[in-house]
């Protein structure tokens, strides 16, 4: 697989001033924000948020998910602690943005999220974390603190995960059969 990356610039945002970099994997691009007191290359154990991109969440402010409240407490968290957030281009578990507004469809006939990628022909989650690899490999990365609920993270990372801090954050009465079928039905640690 080929990776091309972009030089690294200054990203000023509300939740503070960080340096990002992006790295395009075939016709994917995924970003890397980094606090501007990490430096590439330093060996220590970095603070990590793995962030699917969820568009409906992060850009539109969706409760439906609480993605847009993990990505902004992780980018407070490595905005006072350190670290970097890896935002992947990997759209409703990486089904992509058309069929996650017919996931939605069906979830509001009645389907949960897991059994409205089943419908669709999908598994319930169908990312994948080889560029995440590839990222960690690039900056040296060999140990990390993961900001995770999600157990499939802590298993497939090729790195050593030294602690795991939670991102409880998010929940509304509107995602409330989102957020039990996570738990239940996918095991995060919610």
């Amino acid at each position: 697989m080929k990776i091309e990356t972009s030089n690294i610039a200054n990203l000023p945002t509300k939740h503070g001033n960080f340096l990002i970099q992006s790295f395009k994997e075939g016709i994917k691009e995924h970003l890397v924000i980094m606090s501007k007191e990490y430096k590439v290359g330093d060996d220590e154990i970095v603070n990590v948020r793995i962030h699917s991109e969820c568009l409906t969440g992060d850009a539109i402010g969706s409760i439906k998910c609480d993605c847009q409240a993990q990505l902004n407490f992780a980018l407070e968290y490595i905005n006072t602690n350190g670290g970097m957030v890896i935002y992947l281009r990997q759209e409703g578990r990486n089904i992509g943005l058309l069929n996650k507004v017919n996931a939605y469809n069906l979830q509001d006939k009645g389907f949960n999220t897991v059994e409205a990628n089943h419908q669709l022909g999908f598994a319930s989650d169908e990312r994948t974390y080889e560029i995440v690899d590839f990222i960690f490999k690039f900056y040296g990365i060999e140990k990390i603190n993961l900001l995770t609920n999600n157990p499939d993270k802590l298993d497939k990372m090729k790195v050593k995960i030294i602690s795991r801090i939670p991102i409880i954050v998010g929940q509304t009465k509107e995602n409330a059969g989102y957020m039990s079928v996570k738990k239940e039905e996918m095991g995060h640690l919610i």
